[in-house]
């Protein structure tokens, strides 16, 4: 259906509005790395610098413990990624293709995380962990949220709209159900697979109270958590912290820019399925 002109105005303010909403706070946090101490929380607000300073960019970049956190992070993250779209994905085929007793009841139990709000079994969590002696190690970062209730319902969603006929005609050419998996339903699930990857990315990325309670070493402090020890170690220069928090979102926003077209095509592909 065409949209009438009043329409076509209308959703064009909106969609701008919508976008500088999101956009202000980066462009002011980008702009307030180059600011000095006492210029970031000035009052009135001064949105630009009296003058622009690299000094913040170019400390937080010579800093080996900031060079260090973003790469032991990257590297939690791509584990952490890889490990939760196999599991997740793996889950999602059994429930959606294959019949096994209590699969309802499976399935409503690892749904049921998604009702329970994270905090609440923060401790539980937290003390099973240390009894298996994961503290502070990187798996203790990536195993618990490997396996996410959403991310299997989303692509058990996506499977679920694949044709019987086809299962069935590779059953009767004697391909085994793995073979079915990795040569039928793989090769269809890359848009879905951009999806929960950068959702799994991200959510390792900005995760800052789970490694705070069980990561002391500094070797394998995360990103979110060297800026949230910023304050505390260098004062508040919040010109260094958003210079740092800048450049910290660099990878994040920029996984964002280049997915962007899969993300959209995942989610229809998976609402149509």
């Amino acid at each position: 259906m065409t949209k009438s002109v009043p329409q076509r105005v209308f959703s064009a303010v909106l969609i701008t509005l919508i976008s500088l909403s999101v956009m202000f706070p980066l462009a002011w946090m980008a702009i307030s790395g180059f600011k000095g101490k006492t210029e970031v929380l000035r009052s009135p607000f001064q949105f630009f610098p009296d003058m622009w300073r690299w000094d913040n960019y170019s400390a937080i970049l010579a800093d080996p413990q900031f060079m260090r956190a973003m790469g032991v992070t990257v590297v939690g993250a791509l584990i952490f990624t890889a490990l939760s779209l196999t599991v997740n994905t793996l889950a999602a085929y059994a429930f959606a293709r294959l019949e096994f007793t209590g699969k309802r009841f499976w399935w409503v139990y690892c749904l049921t995380p998604m009702f329970i709000p994270a905090m609440a079994i923060l401790l539980t969590s937290f003390m099973v962990v240390s009894d298996l002696g994961m503290l502070d190690t990187l798996a203790v970062l990536i195993i618990p949220g490997a396996a996410s209730a959403g991310q299997m319902f989303f692509i058990r969603q996506f499977y679920l709209g694949f044709p019987i006929a086809v299962e069935e005609a590779a059953l009767v050419d004697g391909a085994t159900r793995w073979q079915i998996f990795v040569r039928v339903f793989l090769p269809q699930s890359a848009a879905p697979f951009v999806v929960m990857g950068i959702a799994s990315y991200l959510a390792y990325w900005n995760a800052y109270v789970w490694p705070v309670l069980t990561i002391t070493d500094p070797d394998l402090t995360q990103i979110m958590q060297f800026l949230g020890n910023f304050r505390s170690d260098r004062g508040n220069d919040w010109g260094l912290l958003m210079a740092g928090s800048t450049l910290a979102s660099l990878p994040t926003i920029g996984l964002l820019l280049i997915f962007q077209r899969f993300i959209v095509n995942g989610v229809r592909i998976s609402g149509i399925k």
